[in-house]
This record gives structure tokens, C-alpha cells and sequence, in this order.
């Protein structure tokens, strides 16, 4: 089977964006070998605080289970506890160009208007791409805000391999083509944010149901009263017949049939009802596992696996770059 990577950060509660994504990691651990990471290390280029960024990773490790990761058949573990990811990082580091990591568009947004910021930041694309690479990554399912990063991956492995000689596998993007872009309920032209200030701009995985029906009823859509995707010009009933999809059996086709005499009203409050019935069964589940303490035996035994994989490739990396062998 082929290979799948993909990392998600620990810095709180998982929102429905990063829930639709999670939801196709479910659906390809039958078919691919797939690696989950809780990426800590990425997460302390801006500061965190430590008893938070613990509490957190064990927290996204149970969501990960509780959302149907078979710590049997996916490999579960956190970034920091394979410290080949740091070393792969630097020896990737030292064969990346400044110019390559100024064109980065996360790090213009993340740095700006910040007079001060870490290096971490700047060189974070590295880091993913060490993440990436030290798995013999097929594929990694990325949002179109990510392809950037995948890119510089594929650059700097394929300059190493003609550099050093065949030494990493080149990886391909795995972009859903439904749901890979959810959209922010108070501002439909900005993606779903975990940084967003306004508490009703998303919906988190573990929030109560009277939130989520609050956050469903304020959100934004337009004055026309018509439910049909449109996302230039309806892009607030579009978003939210994209959540409607990926959470139920409709099509986005069948929901514009469904609703093409109902009005946003009746719509959002149907909505209400699919997100609430969905995310129920999970909630019980995650509280379940945190409460048990099986996550942090899922999570070394994942580790152990993991590193398994990632020894013989920094191994791999460094007689290519002449380093003397232990």
C-alpha cells in the first residue's frame, strides 16, 4: 500500500475544518499506510504554554481515535517522541536556500506586523518537510493553503536526490475534492480558523449543542433566500452546504433539490440537527479514551512504529552526506 503523512497541531480544540479533513483520514487507512502525527514541535514556533500544549496533545491524540483512527491499522504518535524529525530538519536546513523559505506565504501571514518572531517560524517548511520525507511519504492530503509547503518538500528532496543520489521519495498531494476548504461561518471569504476571535466564526468538534445550533444560526449567507451553491456569489450558503454534505449521505446536488423551496431558516436549523447528531457519538467516544488513559499506550506503541520507519532513513540521509556511520 502506499504511503500516506499528515500532521496536525496541537494548539487547541479541533474545529469542523480540521474535522472534514480528519474524516478522510478515516476513509483512506484501509486502503494506504497511513502515519498520523500530532506535530508539537511545530506548534512552539509562536509561544505556547507548556501544561496547555500537553493537555492539548493528548486531547487531539483521543480525537484522532474517537473519529475512527484504528491505532491498528494507522500509525498514531507525537512528533517530539521520534527525534529523528529534528535531525533530518537540520540536515535539511543546511540544503535549503533563504530565498526558498522567504517566499513562504504562511510566513508572511503568520510574521506580519510582529517586530518580533522566532527563527522556528521562518524554517518551520522544513521541519514539514522532514516530517514528510522520513516516512517515504507517498502522499499527504493537504488543503490548497498547504500545496506551497508540499512543493518546497518536493523541491528540496528531488535537488538532495541529483545532489547526493537517490535518497528520498518524491511525495504527491492528496487534495479532497469536496470539503478540503471549509470556510469560516462569519466571514465565508476566510477559511474556518481556530484563531478567529469570534467563538461563532467555527464549530469545534467537543462544543455543546447549543453552540453549535448559535454558531449554525448566526452564520453568514445572503439576502436571496435561495439555497444553491454558488461560491462565487453565494459563498456563506455554499460553505454551509458543503459541511452539510460531507456530514450526511446528500450530495451537494441532492441538498439544492431538497431545500429549492425552503428558505435559510428551515435549512440551518436541519443543519443544526446533522452537525449535532454527528459530532455526539464522538464527543462520548473521546471522553471515553482520556478518561481510560489507553491513549498514551496508543501513542508509544505508534511511536515505536514510527521510529522504526524513520531510523533506517536518517540513517539513509547521512551516508549520503558522507557522515561517519556508529
Amino acid at each position: 500500500m502506499k504511503r500516506v503523512f499528515s500532521g496536525v497541531q496541537p494548539t487547541g480544540q479541533i474545529h469542523l475544518g480540521n474535522f472534514i479533513t480528519m474524516q478522510n483520514f478515516v476513509k483512506i487507512q484501509d486502503t494506504h499506510d497511513c502515519f498520523y502525527c500530532i506535530v508539537d514541535m511545530h506548534s512552539i514556533t509562536v509561544p505556547q504554554d507548556p501544561k496547555e500544549l500537553h493537555k492539548h496533545s493528548l486531547e487531539l491524540a483521543a480525537l484522532y481515535v474517537a473519529l475512527g483512527i484504528d491505532p491498528k491499522k494507522s500509525t498514531l504518535f507525537i512528533q517530539s517522541h521520534v527525534p529523528a524529525h529534528a535531525e533530518l530538519a537540520w540536515l535539511l536546513q543546511c540544503n535549503t536556500t533563504m530565498g526558498e523559505l522567504n517566499r513562504m506565504t504562511q510566513f508572511k501571514d503568520k510574521s506580519a506586523g510582529k517586530k518580533v518572531f522566532s527563527t522556528g517560524l521562518f524554517t518551520y517548511p522544513v521541519l514539514m518537510a522532514a516530517d514528510i520525507l522520513l516516512y517515504d511519504t507517498n502522499a499527504v492530503p493537504v488543503g490548497n493553503d498547504q500545496k506551497q509547503h508540499l512543493e518546497l518538500t518536493r523541491d528540496v528532496a528531488e535537488r538532495f536526490n541529483n545532489k547526493y543520489g537517490e535518497t528520498f521519495i518524491i511525495p504527491e498531494p492528496m487534495i479532497s475534492k469536496v470539503g478540503a476548504r471549509i470556510m469560516s461561518l462569519d466571514d465565508p471569504s476566510k477559511k474556518m480558523s481556530k484563531s478567529n476571535s469570534n467563538v461563532h466564526s467555527k464549530i469545534s468538534i467537543l462544543d455543546p449543542p447549543n453552540k453549535i445550533k448559535k454558531s449554525i444560526m448566526k452564520a453568514t449567507t445572503d439576502s436571496d433566500g435561495i439555497v444553491k451553491f454558488d461560491e462565487e456569489n453565494k459563498p456563506g450558503i455554499s460553505n454551509l452546504l458543503t459541511i452539510y454534505s460531507v456530514l450526511s449521505d446528500y450530495s451537494i446536488a441532492d441538498l439544492e433539490l431538497k431545500y429549492q423551496d425552503i428558505g435559510y431558516g428551515d435549512f440551518k436549523k436541519d443543519l443544526v440537527e446533522v452537525v449535532q447528531n454527528k459530532l455526539a457519538p464522538i464527543q462520548a467516544r473521546y471522553n471515553e479514551i482520556l478518561e481510560s488513559g489507553e491513549i498514551l499506550d496508543i501513542l508509544k506503541e505508534g511511536a515505536n512504529k514510527a521510529e522504526k520507519i524513520a531510523i533506517p532513513v536518517i540513517n539513509r540521509t547521512k551516508n549520503a552526506l558522507g557522515f561517519v556511520p556508529r
